[in-house]
């Protein structure tokens, strides 16, 4: 079976669902399965940087939005 032919199966079948709360947990699933996509495409790298700048964020190393402002105005000659 193609693709196109499951997934007019599958709106066939969400169609003929009369009971709310199995739709409730159909949409559920497939926001959760959209979600989880999207952080399977990334590349390793970068879900390796965000782990680490999550971790960092945990344990308080931060720099404050106020500071990272200022560092860049200096950098580019912007007035404060």
């Amino acid at each position: 079976m193609d693709l196109q032919t499951k997934k007019l199966e599958l709106v066939q079948l969400i169609l003929n669902i009369d009971t709310p709360s199995l739709l409730e947990k159909v949409s559920i699933f497939i926001n959760n399965e959209v979600k989880a996509d999207w952080w399977d495409e990334l590349p390793n790298s970068v879900q390796e940087s965000i782990e680490v700048g999550l971790e960092q964020a945990k344990n308080g190393e931060t720099i404050p939005h106020e500071v990272v402002m200022n560092q860049f105005k200096d950098k580019y000659s912007i007035k404060k």
